[in-house]
């Protein structure tokens, strides 16, 4: 009898043992079209049959819960293998990749010296995030390697009526808070929304504010809304204060929200720093998140970062060598 079946599919939950035990082609059947159209059935074969070598078991590792689908993820017994697959309401597999599992073991287990919020109010779906590229496609890139993207989703859906209006979408228009008492050191405020399904790879953070919270702690909150920023470079703020509403500008397909923190105020030639949650949890992809403000929280004072913009050497030297 065979207990991996369910309706004469595979039960996602034990996908990975029928993976490394059964037929590709019964995995194969059970693939959407546009999956079938880019790999014939022999080379499927052939990649699972390679793929399975010197593996003994495939673990369940995470499960996310994503609008439309279920995001499954397995490990290897060694570790260093992965099975990623997304499957729909009716089980049918929308994605699968296998690929090397890798981590970055000294810089994950580091935290940030500020604790943060998450930058919302409501309830937020965690779409990517965590430690691995798996559930957090920003991982393979050193600069946003901890980032966030964060959606609304409600009754399964990230937006009503028609897709084509950013005005359906329940993320845009939503308030945007500071995560973390800090000094505004940059915005952008000009980026006009994209029309959803679009993207302006030109300036992909699109709208966006860089906040300084410590000597060497930035936060970015980038994707906001054209025109919505509250707050001009210098100003202080604290925690909980709203800043911005949400958008869907630059590099975006719908609206939603990047967060990230960072050593450096340069968008590209910073390094990501696993984030210090207030309540102490590590959100990953499918959890959802809100504001975790602590009312015993210190204020945040800017003395201690310094004068704003105090030169590296004296200002005579800086006159002398211009």
């Amino acid at each position: 009898m065979n207990n991996h079946r369910s309706n004469g599919k595979i039960d996602p939950d034990n996908f990975g043992e029928a993976f490394l035990n059964e037929s590709p082609k019964s995995i194969y059947d059970q693939c959407i079209s546009d999956f079938k159209n880019i790999i014939p059935l022999d080379q499927f074969e052939k990649m699972v049959h390679g793929y399975n070598q010197g593996v003994n078991q495939y673990k369940l590792e995470h499960i996310s819960h994503l609008v439309e689908h279920r995001h499954y993820l397995w490990r290897d017994q060694s570790g260093k293998k992965a099975l990623s697959v997304y499957f729909d309401s009716a089980d049918l597999i929308h994605r699968l990749l296998g690929h090397e599992y890798k981590t970055f073991p000294k810089t994950d287990a580091m935290l940030s010296e500020v604790s943060y919020t998450m930058p919302v109010k409501d309830d937020w779906l965690v779409f990517w995030g965590g430690h691995n590229e798996f559930i957090n496609y920003h991982y393979a890139y050193p600069s946003q390697r901890y980032a966030y993207d964060l959606l609304v989703m409600e009754k399964g859906m990230t937006h009503k009526g028609t897709p084509m209006k950013n005005e359906n979408y329940h993320a845009f228009n939503k308030d945007i808070i500071a995560p973390a008492g800090g000094r505004v050191v940059k915005i952008l405020n000009n980026i006009p929304d994209n029309i959803p399904g679009e993207m302006n790879e030109k300036q992909p953070a699109g709208n966006y504010i860089i906040l300084q919270h410590a000597k060497k702690e930035y936060s970015l909150l980038a994707h906001l809304k054209e025109n919505s920023i509250k707050v001009d470079k210098g100003d202080i703020v604290q925690a909980g204060d709203p800043i911005a509403k949400s958008g869907n500008s630059g590099n975006s397909s719908e609206a939603h929200i990047h967060f990230q923190v960072m050593d450096a105020p340069k968008i590209h030639k910073c390094k990501s720093i696993p984030i210090r949650f207030n309540d102490r949890n590590s959100p990953a992809q499918g959890a959802i998140v809100t504001q975790t403000l602590n009312d015993n929280a210190k204020r945040f004072d800017p003395d201690s970062l310094g004068p704003e913009g105090s030169p590296l050497v004296p200002e005579f030297l800086t006159r002398i060598f211009k």
